[in-house]
Order: structure tokens, then C-alpha cells, then sequence
């Protein structure tokens, strides 16, 4: 532990923060995409993705092989001179649990607590610290940030996150709703707030995270109060693979009459269903859009599911908010498909009011996470100094 404090007070000592290069870093179980940004003005300097990382015939074996080749085409690319430029590195890491409400200095017994997620995040945690082992062993001098997914969403009230379930359950293992992208629904709503002039806490807002991986927020004076997302990224709206809301009764029943193992169940519902699993095409909007175009009624039966549920949410979290300023859409669905906004927009507008804004907000989750990775660094050389 001396060593680490140590390590700590030099690494912030040093650090006019006039200019601070953060490097953010999102890990999948194969990919490594990476952004660079100058701070305090938040202004993007490079970014990238490595992909392939362990698949067969990949030169690239393991994540820190991946981190290595982060850092070469940095350094190739002239974003930077040196790795000892960069100031700090921040971690998008998708599952906290109630043990993280905020971002946090990443050390032994954060990443204990991590590892301790992976059960109820089998999918993405253990990348996540792949990544974070990876960038601690490229540069074991520099602070390094964990950014959780989850941590937007400790706001939402027990009577909202909490499942009708025996009590007991919640209690030993915290089976309850997390929610997750918060850190681009928070980026979003904070945008929202720039663009209407207002400020951030006085607004009712929701937020439409609409990608591969679809959620909806709702946001009332700056505080995320539900989410769709539940227990884990499963819960929900219809997404690009994963099934969203279902009767678990039905799961039951499928198991037992395709004698189906825990393992392979998860697996349709994760990576199967949604609107890869209703079209039969595909979990890309595209391609569903152009089959749908040309008459094919399950591309068709894919788009108007996925259509209803979102207005479904909607209009739920505009009751639960009592009104909305502005209702956001943003992610890669969100911001690339003006017909599919325009037509939940012709819905709603039916029923909401015109003083509520519809708009559509590019997110950067990058750019949140290094501001928040930059301010744990300031605060922290702040207090070190006290």
C-alpha cells in the first residue's frame, strides 16, 4: 500500500492540468476501442479500434498485445511523442453492483470488487479488466479510472429497482435492477440541457440510448429516477440480439420443451433474439430497413416491435415524470435513422405537448469518461495537496 501512495502522489504531483492527454479505453472480449482527448478543453486527439484480439489467425493473441498496438499507432500517428504523456487512463466498465456510485481510482481492491460483478456480467466485465490489466501493465505509473456503466443510475429509488421477489434474494446476492449506459445517458442529458439553455437540474427529461444495445432513461433534475435496463442489459426494450422484456415463464417453458441447458438459453436470449432473432436477417438496422422496403413481413414485424416498445417506454417515463422537457434519441440507431425518429415523433406528438422538444443528440460516452476520469484527477492532486 506505501508503494501505491507512493506511485499516486508523484503521478498527480506532476500535473499543471493546462494540458492533460487522458486516453479512454473500452474493452470487449476481442476489441479494444480507444480514444485520446487534451485537457481541460475536452478536445479529441486521436482514436481507434483493435480488433480481432485472440480469434484464430489473429496476430494479436491477448489484450495487452492489443494495448501495446494501441500505443503504437498513437505514437505512429504523431497524437503523441511518448506514452509517458499521458496523464491517466479511464475505463469504461459496465457493471458495478451497489458498490460504485461514482468513478473511482482503480487499485487492488477495486479491481477484487470488479471481478466480484463478473457473475452478474459475464458478458463484459471480464473484458473490462482485461483492458484494465493490459493498460496497468503498459503503464503501471499512471492513475488509471474506472468508469462503471451502472453508477448514473444508484438515483433510482428502491421502489423502482427493486423486483417483487422474495426480499431474501435481494439481500444475499442484490438481485435488482442497475440499469446500465449511464455514462451516455448522462453525456446526453447534459447536452440536452446546453441545446434548451436551461439548466441541467431543473429539467425532466428522457433519453433514448437506441444501438445495438437499446435503453431508455428517464432523467428528472439531473437524476436518473428508472431505466429499462435491469438486473443486467437484458431487461428491456427489443434490442439488435437480446430479447428485452419477456414473460420468464415462457423461458421456463421454451427450456423444457427444446431441453435447453442455462447456458444455451442465455445464449438465444443474448445473442439470438431481438431484431436479429424476429427478421431472421439481421441485428443491423440497415439491412432489416431495405428487406422491410421490399415487402419482407418479418423485417417489417421486427421494425414495428421495435418501434412499439420504445413508444411504450416513452410514454411510461413521461407518466412517471409527470411531463417532459425534451425526449432525446442518440446512439448509432438513434442518430442514423431520421424516418424511424419521425415516425415515434408523429406518435407522440399526438399526446405530449409542444413545449416538449424532440431531439436527437449525438452521444460521446469517450468524451464523458475522460471528463470524469479528468476530474478524479484534478480532485484527487487537489486533496493530496490539503
Amino acid at each position: 500500500m506505501k508503494k501505491n501512495n507512493k506511485r499516486e502522489k508523484g503521478a498527480y504531483s506532476k500535473y499543471s492540468f493546462q494540458s492533460v492527454k487522458i486516453l479512454t479505453i473500452n474493452c470487449g472480449s476481442s476489441s479494444i476501442k480507444y480514444k485520446l482527448y487534451s485537457f481541460p478543453r475536452g478536445k479529441l486527439i486521436a482514436s481507434g479500434l483493435v480488433e480481432r484480439i485472440g480469434e484464430q489467425r489473429s496476430p494479436i493473441s491477448t489484450h495487452t498485445e492489443g494495448m501495446k498496438l494501441v500505443f503504437d499507432k498513437l505514437l505512429a500517428g504523431g497524437a503523441i511523442k511518448h506514452i509517458d504523456e499521458i496523464s491517466a487512463v479511464g475505463h469504461r466498465v459496465v457493471h458495478g453492483a451497489e458498490e460504485f456510485r461514482q468513478p473511482h481510482i482503480i487499485d487492488k481492491r477495486v479491481i477484487k470488487k470488479i471481478k466480484e460483478c463478473v457473475n452478474i456480467a459475464p458478458l463484459h466485465n471480464p473484458a473490462n479488466l482485461e483492458g484494465i490489466k493490459a493498460a496497468l501493465h503498459t503503464l503501471p505509473k499512471v492513475p488509471q479510472v474506472a468508469v462503471f456503466d451502472t453508477a448514473f443510475h444508484h438515483t433510482i429509488p428502491d421502489y423502482a429497482y427493486m423486483y417483487a421477489i422474495p426480499i431474501k434474494y435481494y439481500k444475499k446476492y442484490k438481485v435488482r435492477k442497475y440499469g446500465f449506459h449511464g455514462t451516455s445517458h448522462q453525456y446526453v442529458a447534459q447536452k440536452a440541457a446546453e441545446i434548451l439553455g436551461r439548466p441541467f437540474n431543473k429539467l425532466k427529461l428522457i433519453t433514448c440510448h437506441l444501438g445495438n444495445g437499446c435503453s431508455i432513461t428517464a432523467i428528472n433534475k439531473g437524476k436518473s429516477v428508472d431505466t429499462s435496463m435491469g438486473f443486467t442489459p437484458l431487461e428491456g426494450l427489443m434490442m439488435g440480439t437480446r430479447c428485452g422484456d419477456i414473460d420468464v415463464a415462457a423461458v421456463f417453458y421454451l427450456m423444457n420443451k427444446e431441453k435447453l441447458s442455462l447456458h444455451k438459453i442465455d445464449n438465444i436470449l443474448n445473442k439470438r433474439s431481438g431484431l436479429l432473432g424476429v427478421s431472421g436477417i439481421s441485428n443491423d438496422m440497415r439491412p432489416i430497413k431495405e428487406a422491410a422496403r421490399k415487402g419482407d413481413k418479418l423485417s417489417k414485424l421486427a421494425l414495428d416491435m421495435f418501434i412499439y416498445r420504445i413508444k411504450k417506454y416513452i410514454g411510461a417515463y413521461y407518466m412517471i415524470l409527470e411531463g417532459a422537457d425534451a425526449i432525446c434519441f442518440t446512439a448509432g440507431i438513434g442518430e442514423n435513422n431520421p424516418e424511424l425518429v419521425a415516425k415515434i415523433k408523429r406518435s407522440i406528438i399526438k399526446i405530449i405537448p409542444k413545449e416538449t422538444k424532440i431531439l436527437v443528440v449525438p452521444t460521446d460516452e469517450g468524451l464523458m469518461i475522460a471528463s470524469l476520469t479528468f476530474n478524479i484527477l484534478r480532485n484527487t492532486a487537489g486533496a493530496k495537496k490539503k
